[in-house]
């Protein structure tokens, strides 16, 4: 048995902007319940920088090999179960947040203002959050921002099964540039609140959003943003 999770059924690479692309993977959630997550792959210089890691199969990862080397893999929040993968296969870098915990595993690389992995992001850290996340801004295609649970733009997708699609749709996942609902009650402090945290990041430079999990939202992120932090909090 592979020491690896095994590869889910995933789609193909699908253009952000120039040298920026998604892909929909998937993840078995609990039985029956299969959920839809995304990775992200920037190109830099034949370098590749994969956030929100999703393992491929020999196709997808010859499409991958395609576009360069992977080079680091980034963690910004709880995704991280194909990272070692990775890094493994490639020798790739593994970057993970400032305090995050990482038990006995090899320790990676912290992110910070001056030190990424690409030379187009910029790092956002949550400040009021029970636990260490992260978003990252790409300065291209007027503005990507990359989150993982935190923000979710969710679609239709034939990778998720009918139960995921009623579950998502009855704990209120499915609202454009959503603040992803078990995310939030997990890392909001008892007796806080983290709209300071998400009205910081809608002041960001971006208008396309692409979470950990959902779809690609290609235009006006920060309004459908501030839309939603208004029907979260209120006015």
């Amino acid at each position: 048995m592979s020491q690896y999770p095994a590869v889910m059924p995933h789609h193909g690479l699908k253009p952000i902007c120039e040298d920026a692309w998604y892909l929909q993977g998937s993840v078995d959630f609990k039985p029956l319940v299969r959920l839809v997550r995304n990775m992200v792959v920037l190109r830099h210089e034949g370098a590749l920088t994969l956030i929100n890691s999703v393992r491929l199969n020999a196709k997808g990862e010859a499409a991958l090999d395609v576009l360069g080397k992977v080079t680091h893999v980034v963690k910004i929040g709880i995704h991280g179960m194909d990272d070692a993968y990775y890094a493994d296969r490639y020798g790739a870098t593994l970057w993970d947040v400032p305090g995050a915990d990482h038990g006995d595993r090899p320790q990676p690389r912290v992110m910070s203002a001056e030190d990424l992995p690409h030379p187009g992001l910029s790092l956002f850290l949550f400040k009021d959050t029970k636990r260490p996340e992260a978003a990252l801004v790409l300065n291209a295609g007027g503005g990507v921002l990359i989150t993982c649970d935190s923000i979710q733009h969710w679609e239709p997708s034939d990778l998720m099964s009918l139960p995921a699609k009623l579950i998502t749709k009855v704990m209120g996942f499915k609202h454009p540039a959503n603040i992803g609902p078990p995310w939030c009650k997990l890392m909001t402090p008892e007796g806080g609140s983290l709209r300071p945290d998400f009205e910081r990041l809608a002041a960001l430079p971006f208008q396309q959003i692409i979470g950990g999990h959902g779809g690609l939202c290609k235009t006006n992120g920060p309004a459908l943003l501030r839309a939603t932090i208004t029907r979260v909090y209120g006015a």
